[in-house]
């Protein structure tokens, strides 16, 4: 990456400080401020990944934009022409021009698939509900939160994490909607059965301050673009401009 930007100069900047790109192991997003500028950076990191015999993976690769209008310029690698999407998956988690919407569906329909392939744990009249309720923690809700001090908390967001927190609960009861027991009745269960606990959007908003805190804490990147300031202003439906690549 050091030898890809030699001679590249990023017009995107945060508190002054010039972010061409966030990269993790082979994981890289590039950022730039118009069309030419990403292309230059894509062409010189391809040329650089070669010199080391190592090859971008095109079909990993995807664009996203934050203007209005799609992309017009061609951008590619190996001679193949890079997507543009709405949406892309960066270290397990969903980045999108929605914001925090999209990964909480995602994490959702994954705490799902994990609760239903549990039910014979929850069927089990022979488990004490307490047990289940920590396989239910350990096992299903880690699914959900994971990655979660990035949300945004609004009235929409804390709605989903309570519903899907009362949607394990029934599960692991056995209760379903068409008995009308309410969603106070079923908490109270849960803490007949282990005792005050942390609900999830607590659990979330904990997570949240703790990242805030440890971020705070030390100068780094991560600093800079929590509390930093972009030059320019605020669409209704702010995006970012990047790109996804894997070696």
């Amino acid at each position: 990456m050091t030898d890809s930007l030699e001679d590249h100069f990023g017009t995107v900047s945060i508190s002054g400080r010039p972010i061409t790109n966030l990269r993790f192991a082979d994981d890289i997003d590039g950022l730039a401020g118009n069309e030419c500028e990403l292309a230059s950076l894509v062409e010189q990191l391809d040329k650089a990944s070669s010199n080391f015999g190592m090859e971008i993976s095109a079909e990993m690769t995807k664009i996203m934009t934050n203007s209005k209008e799609a992309s017009k310029k061609e951008i590619k690698v190996n001679v193949q022409i890079l997507e543009s999407v709405a949406k892309f998956k960066y270290l397990s988690s969903i980045i999108s021009d929605e914001g925090s919407k999209p990964e909480i569906l995602f994490r959702k329909a994954q705490t799902t698939a994990a609760l239903t392939k549990l039910k014979p744990i929850w069927n089990n009249k022979h488990i004490a509900i307490s047990s289940k309720i920590r396989l239910l923690r350990s096992l299903v809700m880690s699914i959900f939160v994971y990655a979660c001090e990035s949300w945004t908390l609004n009235a929409e967001t804390k709605r989903r994490i309570r519903a899907m927190e009362m949607r394990c609960y029934r599960r692991l009861l056995g209760i379903s909607y068409k008995d009308h027991i309410i969603n106070e009745e079923m908490r109270r269960r849960i803490e007949n059965a282990i005792g005050p606990h942390v609900d999830p959007l607590t659990i979330v908003q904990q997570r949240k301050l703790k990242w805030y805190g440890h971020t705070t804490r030390f100068s780094g990147l991560a600093k800079t673009i929590m509390q930093g300031a972009v030059n320019g202003g605020r669409r209704n439906a702010g995006k970012t401009t990047s790109e996804n690549g894997q070696d």
